[in-house]
């Protein structure tokens, strides 16, 4: 049996594996006739990937989902994973970098811009910060490298290309990623390779941002004015067909989140957002006293959680990546939420805690819902009238180390 490929083919999470195979000589077939919403909704593709997402590669030995996963399946036992313990451990760092550091904002950026999420400007300019942070680190590091990992190209290469492709095509035009030269240097030979070229096809920088699904509609108003001429403007005023389509791609706004309902909070998640990422010193002094002091014991809730099933937790990059994963899938409710993820301890198994604010009284249903790791976690709510709980949120706020006694081998942030 050949390896299939389930999603359609123009999709920069197609393309890691795609040209990871060129690399390494392993043929890969694309689904015949995918059709996103279709396809991926059919009890046969469900089986494969329970949550109906895409990507997804059939293999022989058995379906295999997430784009990362897929590339790590297609280079397994190439030089694309490195020729080291060490080269290997680089690899996966940057991977992780690419994902939850350049292409976590830059998907934040884009997406409101092409209507498949509510714009929200502090949002917007989170992200845009974050992608900023991102290109500065990995210009920095990129001026002393030409590739991430040794002296070729690595899975690290392919996935970071891929990441920061959208970004190149639709967000950021030269007077953007002039600020980083060095990265400027590396995207355009990355993209240029024969390998990358063949799967990507040519590569344009974007003049501008592209615009707001507002603005494309005020921008398109003045074309339809010369039409006034036309022989037969009484049968083309009646067609309902523009506006159903624009209802079509932009139904979000009409159904209402229920935590859209709630009664105003005099806590603004955003404001506590940019408290917590702007602290850079008396943490404590500064950012915990901000966030008590913000807090709104009606208007939201806090939860520990507590990952099931710890003893699994073997390996360590495995057990970030696990997180990471969550962290993403999480994305649904960036807008109603901030969580903290520690993993803890300096031998396996490793533990994962995590502390998450969210609004309303209890977790809210859709996250429960939609996001299957919920369920991988034992989830209990903040007594605020314990002042040990409270202290417990404090430190896993700040990342203290040691906590509960061990050392941290890393904490993640959602916000």
């Amino acid at each position: 049996m050949a390896l299939i490929l389930h999603a359609g083919r123009q999709n920069k999470n197609v393309y890691k594996s795609l040209i990871a195979a060129e690399y390494v000589g392993v043929q890969i077939e694309m689904s015949d006739n995918f059709e996103m919403g279709v396809s991926n909704k059919t009890p046969e593709f469900l089986k494969m990937n329970p949550i109906g997402k895409i990507p997804v590669l059939e293999t022989p030995e058995g379906p295999v989902f997430e784009s990362n996963a897929i590339a790590r399946y297609v280079a397994f036992g190439s030089s694309l994973l490195g020729s080291s313990a060490i080269e290997y451990g680089q690899i996966e760092q940057w991977i992780d970098f690419s994902s939850f550091e350049i292409d976590v904002n830059i998907r934040g950026w884009f997406m409101p811009r092409l209507g498949y999420a509510n714009y929200i400007k502090p949002f917007e300019e989170t992200c845009i910060s974050g992608v900023k942070r991102g290109l500065e680190s990995l210009n920095t590091y990129l001026a002393t490298h030409t590739f991430l990992v040794g002296d070729c190209v690595t899975l690290a290469d392919i996935i970071m290309t891929c990441n920061l492709l959208l970004g190149f095509k639709l967000l950021m035009p030269k007077s953007f990623t002039s600020e980083f030269p060095h990265v400027e240097r590396y995207f355009w030979t990355m993209v240029n390779q024969p390998n990358f070229s063949k799967i990507m096809g040519e590569v344009k920088q974007a003049d501008a941002p592209i615009p707001l699904p507002s603005a494309k509609k005020a921008d398109a108003k003045p074309k339809s004015e010369p039409k006034k001429e036309a022989p037969k403007p009484k049968e083309e005023a009646p067609k309902p067909k523009p506006e159903s389509l624009e209802e079509d791609e932009a139904p979000k706004p009409k159904a209402k989140n229920p935590l859209d309902l709630l009664p105003p909070s005099k806590m603004v998640l955003d404001d506590w957002k940019r408290l917590y990422s702007n602290t850079k010193t008396n943490f404590r002094e500064v950012a915990i006293k901000g966030f008590w002091d913000m807090f709104d014991a009606e208007g939201y809730s806090l939860w520990f959680c507590n990952y099931k099933y710890n003893d699994e937790n073997t390996v360590s990059f495995v057990t970030m990546n696990k997180v990471g994963g969550f962290l993403q899938r999480m994305d649904l409710c960036r807008k109603y939420a901030f969580g903290k993820m520690l993993i803890i301890g300096n031998e396996p198994p490793y533990k994962v805690k995590g502390l998450w604010l969210f609004r309303g009284p209890e977790i809210p249903k859709f996250v429960m819902d939609e996001c299957y790791d919920m369920e991988l976690y034992e989830w209990t709510k903040v007594d605020l009238s314990d002042e040990a709980q409270k202290e417990r949120v404090n430190q896993m706020i700040e990342d203290q180390e040691p906590f509960e006694g061990e050392a941290l081998l890393d904490a993640k942030c959602f916000k």
